[in-house]
């Protein structure tokens, strides 16, 4: 038995629709990351669109501490794709350069460094307040 009737009318395919059929499954898998900071919602449109000519799913969300309710369509946005899509979304707006991009995260290890290296400063900074403060009387 077929699944529609012989002579029937296909209904022309909705919006959602067409932008599914442009996302390549490939680019799906994994958790949302992070990789642009649009300004508007307009430049959010704009850097989804051009993923989404790729088949990158890609994803608008409204930065954080920006969420004022009068102000919808004003504000900065983050854009987030899936992670398999992630490297080839950052090559793209790299090369169309639309927007602010948003690099990998620093492993670990050097976000250790960065934090050991400031804090050893701050102590620096405070024993020489403390010696010039509590310097021996002339």
């Amino acid at each position: 038995m077929p699944l529609v009737f012989a002579g029937a009318e296909e209904s022309p395919a909705t919006p959602a629709q067409e932008r599914a059929r442009k996302i390549d499954p490939r680019y799906t898998q994994g958790e949302t990351v992070k990789v642009a900071f649009a300004r508007n919602q307009a430049e959010s449109d704009l850097v989804q669109n051009i993923l989404l000519e790729e088949g990158i799913p890609s994803i608008a969300r409204r930065s954080r501490g920006f969420d004022v309710p009068d102000f919808l369509a004003a504000g900065p946005r983050d854009v987030l794709v899936p992670e398999s899509g992630a490297e080839l979304a950052r090559a793209l707006l790299r090369e169309a350069d639309v927007a602010e991009m948003v690099e990998q995260s620093q492993p670990p290890a050097i976000q250790a460094r960065i934090v050991l290296a400031v804090l050893g400063g701050g102590l620096l900074a405070a024993l020489v307040a403390w010696l010039l403060a509590n310097g021996s009387p002339s």
